[in-house]
Parts: structure tokens; C-alpha cells; sequence
């Protein structure tokens, strides 16, 4: 969530804001180890969020140049900063 908020030049308050959560529930996911925890609708909320503004999620086994899971930016989106 950090790389991806990073990618867009948006803060936790944004994302918040733009996710339709609390700010707390964005600074809880992020501080999680590991894997984001948190109650599916709200995984989801954030995730559409984040897409929306131009952010694309890379899974496990999805076509990516490094192989891996990550985050790269799609295109120029409402969330991000000029």
C-alpha cells in the first residue's frame, strides 16, 4: 500500500478519504507485517481505490518484468499529484 501510495504522491489521508475508510483503518493495514489485514470490504474499498487513481496491482503469477508481486503505475489518475 505504501509503494503504491508512494507510485501516486498521495498521503494516508487521501487514500483514506478517496477508499471511503478512516484514516486509522489505512495506518493499521499498512503497519500490518506482512500480509494487509483487514475486513474484506474494506481490502476491497482500498484496493478500488487505488486502481482507480491509476495503480496496478501485480499478483502472484501475473505477467510482470520482475516475476514477482508489486505495484507499477497504469496511468496518469485522480489521485495523483502534478
Amino acid at each position: 500500500m505504501r509503494a503504491a501510495r508512494a507510485l501516486l504522491g498521495m498521503d494516508q489521508r487521501r487514500l483514506a478519504a478517496l477508499a471511503e475508510v478512516s484514516l486509522p483503518t489505512i495506518q493499521r493495514m499498512e503497519a500490518s507485517d506482512g500480509q494487509v489485514r483487514g475486513v474484506v470490504d474494506t481490502l476491497v474499498k482500498v484496493v478500488d481505490a487505488l486502481e482507480k487513481a491509476g495503480v496496478e496491482l501485480i499478483g502472484d503469477g501475473a505477467a510482470s518484468q520482475g516475476g514477482g508481486r508489486g505495484v507499477r503505475l497504469r496511468s496518469v489518475g485522480i489521485g495523483r499529484q502534478p
